[in-house]
């Protein structure tokens, strides 16, 4: 018996923690031949966590490693030449505005950042002690 079908099921990968999810889509090979595996990957998404915070007003700051992604100075980072340290901010549309010079579409979910933003954010929100010492990240 063959694992193949003419159906298959439809996964995108979430662009942010690159998870990959179900869209609840169904794929068909119009020959109706058996040429499908159970699971079809078919591009970038966000996966239902994500969607929701991006719904709420979030831009999520993806941390990368400029040396180690497969872009050069001319060329736009994308999700597959990205090289991930693994290291994610969510923000506030509102904060970004205040924060960053860059404007960021609505339909914007997450933007590339070098390693130093994410560092640099914390700082901006850690809050000395009264004894003079930071209080440790939450």
């Amino acid at each position: 018996m063959s694992d193949k079908s003419f159906v298959s099921m439809e996964q995108r990968a979430c662009l942010i923690c690159g998870i990959m999810f179900d869209t609840g889509s169904l794929l068909l090979d119009k020959r109706l031949r058996a040429s499908m595996e159970r699971h079809t990957t078919t591009g970038w998404g966000l996966c239902p966590e994500h969607q929701t915070l991006a719904d709420d007003g979030f831009v999520a700051l993806i941390e990368c490693d400029p040396h180690r992604s497969g872009s050069t100075a001319n060329e736009r980072l994308t999700p597959e030449n990205a090289y991930r340290t693994g290291r994610v901010a969510h923000l506030r549309r509102a904060v970004w505005r205040d924060i960053f010079n860059v404007a960021l579409a609505d339909t914007e979910a997450c933007v590339f950042v070098e390693q130093a933003v994410i560092d640099h954010l914390e700082a901006m929100t850690s809050r000395p002690a009264p004894d003079g010492q930071e209080d440790p990240p939450d």
